[in-house]
């Protein structure tokens, strides 16, 4: 006789199945909501993190959905942030559904299977609704978790002294084929690390991160129980980690926030109305991890134009008074993507 699926429910056997009917059941699901809220301040990156409890790893906001208190999963999500952080969002779009089982927990776990819905938010940290007003809750650089995507003064010394050696030493051995990719170990770290005359691409955040951890080379996979990891002696200090897969999920919304600069005019949301040119190409520079040629990037802005001159100066540039300009508005009716498609120098 065939099985049939059927909800969790308590009152059949604790295996998850009833034995007389031969049905089995299907195990019980969570709605998670996750929030990466990312601000600019001094010229660096920033990601806003809730406080752990006791000795846990910082994470990023999130909370169960709760269908009979939050209409949308957005509301759902707004609610959490402002619980655990005090801060009210501004612009908030959804980045991804993770689902996959087994992401912190071992693949034949049978509690509560964990589906997080993630979403990317963008604040001002000028704004005083942008500081956190929750003890714990504080803005971290981005870079603190991932310091090889940081190229703006030069390339990581930790690419080439500690990545690139232990990813082409597990890419050397002999694998079992995955449906799963496309490509094999080798290439994966050629392309995506940008080897072997392969461009680095600023967008490719979370196909380094998963390769990281595929190959068991940052912490989570030590604490999710990957072979790969704990087969190593010691693993190497690759950024800080993050609760559960948030890491991932900041990853996601890293490259998401690089790959709509270049379409979308989403770097305004976290300058003030007004700004010059230098806020600006620092913002740019600070987001996409790459030095851009000032010269260049003026031009770019100019042909673009995406900004228009208030008439007047700021003095708080430690120089010359510099000109001050504003987002030009009509630029999204002008065209469907205005954005910055900025190159850096290597």
């Amino acid at each position: 006789m065939n099985s049939t699926l059927k909800p969790h429910d308590k009152s059949l056997s604790p295996h998850g199945a009833d034995p007389a009917a031969g049905e089995q059941l299907l195990p019980p699901i969570e709605i998670g909501l996750t929030a990466a809220i990312v601000s600019i301040e001094g010229n660096e990156p920033l990601i806003l993190t809730a406080p752990g409890a006791g000795d846990e790893l910082a994470g990023l906001p999130f909370g169960p959905f709760n269908a009979v208190a939050h209409r949308t999963f957005e509301i759902g999500l707004r609610s959490w942030v402002q619980e655990q952080t005090g801060l009210q969002l501004g612009y908030v779009e959804q980045l991804y559904t993770f689902g996959d089982r087994g992401r912190h927990a071992q693949v034949d776990d049978t509690n509560a299977h964990m589906v997080s819905i993630g979403y990317l938010a963008l604040t001002r940290a000028a704004d005083n609704t942008s500081k956190p007003q929750v003890a714990g809750a504080t803005f971290d650089p981005w870079y603190r978790y991932f310091p090889w995507e940081d190229w703006r003064a030069d390339k990581p010394a930790m690419l080439d002294n500690v990545i690139i050696p232990a990813l082409t030493e597990w890419a050397a051995r002999s694998e079992k084929p995955n449906p799963t990719h496309a490509l094999g170990r080798q290439d994966r770290v050629r392309l995506y690390f940008g080897l072997e005359g392969a461009h680095w691409d600023e967008e490719r955040v979370l196909d380094r991160y998963e390769l990281l951890y595929e190959a068991g080379l940052i912490e989570e996979a030590k604490r999710d129980g990957r072979p790969a990891a704990l087969t190593r002696k010691s693993l190497p200090s690759l950024g800080a980690p993050m609760k559960f897969d948030h890491r991932r999920i900041l990853a996601t919304a890293i490259a998401r926030l690089r790959a709509k600069l270049k379409y979308r005019p989403v770097v305004f949301e976290m300058l003030p109305p007004e700004f010059t040119l230098t806020d600006l190409q620092r913002t740019v520079e600070a987001i996409s991890g790459r030095h851009l040629h000032k010269q260049n990037f003026r031009r770019l802005v100019e042909a673009e134009a995406l900004v228009e001159p208030t008439g007047e100066v700021s003095t708080q540039t430690g120089g010359r008074p510099a000109a001050l300009f504003r987002f030009r508005r009509e630029v999204l009716q002008e065209r469907p993507a205005p954005g910055l498609r900025v190159r850096g120098r290597r």
